[in-house]
């Protein structure tokens, strides 16, 4: 395959093309971002007289600006890698680059691309598209409902102004009568699916996971594929991550923290509610703790176990047993 890696960013873009393998030559080019930019790419491609079958574009996730050219080129048939940008740069200090700029970055994405051979990229389903765009307007509410909130209670802690008090209140009111809105059209949207409806009954069996878990763990195990519970668990950043080394070197172990803040903070919640009313997980937590892990740590073993349920609870279409490893 020859490799194009592209360096994305919301106005432009930086192409790499390899024609000739990672250590050959190499052709660039800088083209605007936007709803065409994958059109414009394939273009460039066939100046350059290479066919859109035998070619890798490998890029990297970047926030949104990276999805009208990977949907793209899916959407044509171009084969596609969404790189993990953490392992892009331990590759690219491993090969002793350790410049970084647009150009550069194109580069070395199309030696990854080459040397490590990674995964191609599988989009997920419409649907679930639409479930994570809802889910992250609904988040978006939340956090400007918490800041009016907090204004609100400076404010009547203070002599603050009537009219800013005023103002603030019918901010309130529009952000609360909006997330109602939004909560309404998500679960609409699942119910309206049977699979993320039967899905999400799964998941919400599990004591601990409630509609906002189990809603937020139905996009990330659907729109990932995941092989397995461990891999979904260290992209979530919930695995532990130990630094030790010899006789001198005894550093605490910690939770990895390499995926999404934002789902952590969802299941830190959720595990704070399963180690007091999920019997299965409370005598899980219980045996950490009095093995001398400190509480926190004992949650942390909490979210990567919830992860566990979830990934086996779908991959199974069943209900959460929690007699299920007794009886196995």
């Amino acid at each position: 395959m020859i490799q194009l890696g592209i360096d994305v960013g919301k106005s432009k873009i930086d192409l790499c093309l390899k024609p000739d393998g990672p250590d050959g030559r190499k052709k660039t080019k800088v083209l605007l971002n936007g709803p065409d930019v994958a059109v414009t790419v394939l273009e460039w491609l066939t100046r350059q007289k290479v066919s859109h079958s035998e070619v890798q574009v490998v890029m990297e996730p970047t926030g949104t600006y990276h999805e009208h050219l990977a949907y793209g080129l899916h959407d044509r048939a171009v084969r596609v890698v969404i790189a993990n940008p953490a392992r892009v740069r331990s590759f690219a200090q491993g090969m002793g680059i350790l410049t970084k700029n647009d150009t550069v970055d194109a580069d070395v994405l199309a030696r990854y691309g080459a040397m490590r051979q990674p995964d191609v990229w599988q989009p997920p389903s419409p649907a679930i598209r639409e479930l994570k765009a809802l889910l992250s307007r609904r988040d978006a509410l939340v956090q400007d409902v918490n800041r009016e909130n907090n204004r609100l209670e400076k404010l009547l802690s203070t002599c603050g102004s009537a009219r800013v008090e005023l103002s603030v209140r019918k901010i309130l009111q529009a952000l609360n009568s909006e997330l109602e809105a939004v909560q309404a059209l998500i679960d609409d949207h699942i119910d309206n699916h049977p699979d993320l409806k039967r899905d999400m009954e799964y998941l919400t069996s599990i004591k601990g996971v409630g509609q906002a878990v189990g809603s937020t763990m139905l996009a990330v195990l659907r729109g990932n594929h995941f092989r397995s519970a461990e891999q979904a668990a260290a992209w979530l950043g919930v695995v532990p991550k130990e630094k030790r080394s010899g006789s001198s070197v005894r550093g605490r172990t910690r939770l990895s923290k390499c995926g999404p803040p934002s789902v952590r903070a969802k299941l830190y919640m959720a595990a704070m509610v399963a180690a007091k009313h999920n019997p299965h997980l409370k005598a899980f937590y219980d045996r950490l703790v009095s093995a001398g892990k400190a509480k926190r740590s004992a949650l942390g073993g909490v979210m990567r176990k919830l992860v566990h349920i979830c990934f086996g609870v779908l991959m199974k279409q069943q209900r959460y047993d929690e007699n299920y490893a007794v009886a196995a």
